[in-house]
């Protein structure tokens, strides 16, 4: 199982999150975001970004981030990122739409894009469905997993920006487990998290 850090901003979406019994065996260790700046990340293969970090302190620590990737690790980001700390991955803003599945017809617009990929056997696109925050152009060569039908992607991964990996999704799955709602999030996070301790990318 590979060894995982999440960054822990403080607030209480995620505390729940990250701490409910579930997926707190998960993470070797939870790095409170203030301290980052001095904490080692050397002996984690992955670090997890939840949505909702402060992204001044993101920022002050992004070399460090991206350190991780650039030794062949991999960074999950959840949520959107307004901000460049991210390898090129070119964020767009949306109106969020929180109310689509009232429509009638309702769609969410989100699509497989690559549905043979080995994280559609730990979840489903309906595990993956609730709203979206905006979307990103990432980089050519990127493989997207969840797009839009009008274009954007809503998740991918990035194997060509560094010498590891980047898992970046608009969603926020963290966010909505730790508040309570969207049953989807928790579906998600349940097939998620396995596949990111042990799946293949």
């Amino acid at each position: 199982m590979r060894k995982i850090a999440a960054l822990y901003g403080g607030c209480s979406q995620h505390h729940r999150t990250l701490n409910e019994p579930k997926y707190r065996r998960f993470f070797d260790e939870l790095i409170y975001l203030p301290d980052l700046e001095t904490a080692s990340l050397d002996k984690y293969d992955v670090l997890l970004c939840p949505s909702q970090l402060h992204q001044g302190m993101v920022e002050k620590s992004a070399a460090k981030i991206r350190a991780v990737a650039e030794r062949g690790g991999t960074v999950v980001a959840f949520g959107p990122q307004s901000r460049p700390w991210i390898p090129g991955h070119h964020w767009e803003f949306r109106p969020t739409n929180f109310w689509w599945w009232l429509d009638k017809d309702a769609r969410s617009g989100l699509v497989q894009a690559n549905p043979g990929h080995s994280l559609f056997q730990a979840i489903t696109l309906e595990d993956s469905t609730w709203h979206y925050h905006g979307v990103f152009w990432p980089p050519e060569g990127s493989d997207v997993l969840i797009a839009l039908e009008d274009n954007g992607a809503i998740l991918y991964i990035d194997k060509v920006s560094t010498a590891g990996t980047w898992i970046v999704t608009t969603l926020d799955p963290d966010y909505h487990f730790g508040s309570y709602f969207m049953p989807a999030t928790e579906r998600f996070l349940d097939g998620f998290l396995p596949w990111l301790a042990e799946g293949t990318w």
